[in-house]
């Protein structure tokens, strides 16, 4: 299993970035800080790391750079993001970094790399990122829950009710844009969150052609977007 470490102190690039590589054959760590990402990499020995440039106390350069003069840690892929202006292009390419990747870029472009950089064939079923008010319906009784992330073949969702694997139920919510999906499922996992809520990961069972190709399409301009 390959692993990978992200740095960037925003919420909303974990968020992402954990969303899109966080499948089986990967194993994501997350570091809010530059020194915070050494310590797990002296511990890890990560494949790859995806650093932002521009972060407090140590920026993705110095990292880079700190990582490469330490005998044990310096074989690692390194991937620096970085704005696409001459002064941060010049750190970028100075930092010893295998790729600098300029913002903005899209999720298939840091796939591309990812799967070029550590030799591997990424499958490519999708997810994306979707909050969104989710209806669900088991037997006779209606919740309310929210999605976490959704893909063509089912999502994440976020609910108080427990549930639990093997579980049916009926799901209804609204794509960006107003489509209205809606789709038989299964409680395929379940994880329980230290703030008393629950994850579920719902396998779609049935679902119309028409819904399944509005998922698609809002995948695949989701992947697209910078």
């Amino acid at each position: 299993m390959k692993k990978i470490l992200l740095v960037n102190a925003s919420r909303y690039f974990f968020d992402e970035g954990k969303n899109l590589l966080d499948r089986k054959d990967f194993q994501v760590f997350l570091a809010p800080t530059a020194l915070k990402a050494m310590q797990i990499h002296r511990q890890e020995k990560v494949n790859l790391i995806v650093a932002d440039l521009d972060m407090p106390e140590m920026g993705g350069d110095a990292l880079c750079h700190r990582i490469r003069e330490e005998s044990e840690s310096r074989a690692v892929s390194f991937i620096l993001v970085c704005r696409d202006n001459s002064l941060e292009l010049h750190r970028a390419e100075k930092s010893g970094a295998n790729i600098c990747l300029k913002k903005p870029f899209s999720a298939k472009t840091l796939l591309d790399h990812v799967e070029k950089m550590l030799a591997v064939s990424i499958r490519r079923g999708y997810r994306v990122l979707l909050r969104a008010k989710v209806k669900g319906s088991k037997e006779d009784t209606t919740f309310f829950c929210t999605s976490q992330n959704l893909s063509a073949s089912g999502m994440l969702i976020e609910a108080d009710r427990m549930l639990l694997p093997g579980d049916q139920l009926s799901c209804s919510f609204y794509l960006p844009g107003s489509a209205h999906i809606t789709a038989d499922g299964e409680v395929a996992r379940k994880e329980d969150m230290p703030d008393g809520k629950h994850h579920y990961g719902i396998r779609f069972t049935e679902i119309a052609a028409n819904h399944k190709h509005e998922i698609e399409t809002f995948i695949a301009e989701s992947l697209a977007r910078p």
